[in-house]
């Protein structure tokens, strides 16, 4: 019997084995896929060019675990500049981790903006701050009235009044705002915030003027020092996620991939261990899912060990992903005007831009001018393509998950050229560039 079997082998699974390995438990982690990583792989998409098949970067990785954990050998890079704008007429914007340097660029666009850059730069940062020390603490059981939960009660207390009066007033106004509301009484450049909103949305069934945007503003900022700032792995995120589980085998986890759970068991209320494809029972002590609740309590779960409400909540969780993901393998460096170093470019030129976007999905239909957030990996890594080529990645959005008509070959062809036609119109060349 193991101490603890892990269901999926992505970035959290892995995480999660690691510590409970380090710990000294004994751990097994199943992955059904033939390799680690789950969304963060780096795979081949044509002979010599490999690419960040899903997710392009990692997000946020808290300074805490890659201390406790280590990522030996693996290179974690912040771009700078962290994202490019193109725009109408040859002209860009550029923000860079360096407040200064984001308030030239935007003096070109807005000298009043750049006025109010560091101002509104610093005021959201102390909010997202606010918003990282929640998440690296588990949630506070506000009914529960043992003396732990209302210690941690009086802690995110005392944090909140550590903003300050305005920094208090600043957070309970923006948390429900838009993030094209919180924009407007700011700046006044198109480009400036197109730029900033298309953060707040990336990932999100909503356009920049739905309540509650300006909280993904604040959430994307959290632990990278800088907006549209996104943490880049040399080689691929693949090679984060090969750290991870070494680094849980290190301590004594077993990892097996092409390992396929049908069932988790459940025995007088506790979950005892799993079925495999392969009809292989094994047991365990604690079952921890790496999935998405739906598939962990719905899809793993026989329905009889699950409180009828419990299951009715989960049912209701609505999945509504509205990003796609394109490749592209290319023969030369698209010419996107501003391109400098190896940071995001950022097809959102407006606000209006980004809203148009999204409508189209809201009525389950492919953006026909999308919002995309590119990214040319070679730039970083040359190795991931030959000599004097690149390779793409391309997060598209809006692409509804529940596609009117549903999802056929034709029409990811048909999205495919939607990307590239929008991207032609900022890089002349890439129609052009494109091997695969």
């Amino acid at each position: 019997m193991q101490d603890v079997i892990v269901v999926g082998a992505g970035l959290n699974g892995l995480v999660t084995a690691a510590y409970l390995a380090q710990a000294g438990r004994r751990v097994l982690v199943l992955e059904q896929r033939p390799c680690v990583g789950g969304t963060a792989v780096t795979e081949e998409i044509a002979p010599g060019f490999r690419c960040d098949t899903v997710q392009h970067d990692i997000g946020w990785l808290p300074q805490r675990i890659a201390s406790e954990l280590g990522v030996n050998g693996v290179e974690l890079v912040r771009s700078d500049p962290a994202v490019v704008t193109p725009l109408d007429g040859g002209r860009s914007l550029q923000l860079s981790r360096d407040r200064g340097k984001s308030a030239a660029s935007i003096r070109a666009l807005s000298p009043a903006d750049a006025a109010r850059w560091a101002e509104f730069s610093e005021r959201m940062t102390r909010l997202a701050g606010f918003l990282e020390a929640l998440y690296l603490e588990p949630p506070p059981q506000p009914l529960r009235t043992a003396p732990r939960d209302l210690l941690a009660l009086f802690g995110l207390g005392r944090r909140f009044r550590g903003l300050g009066k305005s920094g208090m007033i600043d957070l309970l106004r923006v948390l429900p705002m838009s993030v094209a509301e919180l924009l407007d009484e700011w700046f006044q450049a198109d480009g400036l915030k197109g730029t900033l909103a298309a953060g707040a949305v990336t990932g999100l069934h909503q356009g920049p003027g739905s309540g509650g945007t300006a909280f993904g503003l604040l959430h994307h900022l959290v632990g990278q020092g800088a907006f549209r700032s996104r943490m880049v792995v040399r080689g691929g995120v693949g090679a984060l996620a090969r750290a991870f589980a070494a680094m849980a085998q290190r301590h004594g986890a077993e990892i097996r991939i092409g390992t396929a759970v049908r069932r988790i068991t459940v025995k007088d209320g506790r979950a005892t261990g799993v079925v495999l494809a392969s009809d292989e029972e094994l047991t365990a002590r604690t079952i921890v899912s790496a999935a998405d609740p739906r598939r962990t309590l719905l899809g793993l779960v026989e329905p009889i060990h699950l409180d009828p409400d419990v299951a009715l909540a989960v049912r209701h969780i609505k999945c509504r992903g509205a990003v796609a993901k394109v490749n592209l393998a290319l023969g030369e460096l698209p010419r996107f005007a501003g391109l400098t170093g190896h940071g995001a470019v950022s097809i959102s030129p407006s606000l209006n831009y980004l809203e148009r976007a999204s409508d189209d999905a809201k009525h389950g239909a492919i953006s026909r001018k999308p919002y995309c957030e590119v990214r040319l990996p070679s730039l970083l890594d040359p190795s991931l393509a030959p000599q004097g080529r690149h390779v793409m990645s391309v997060l598209v959005q809006y692409a509804p998950y529940h596609l009117r008509g549903g999802w056929t070959a034709a029409q990811r062809e048909a999205l495919g050229d939607v990307v590239v036609a929008t991207l032609a119109e900022y890089a002349p060349n890439l129609e052009t560039a494109i091997v695969s």
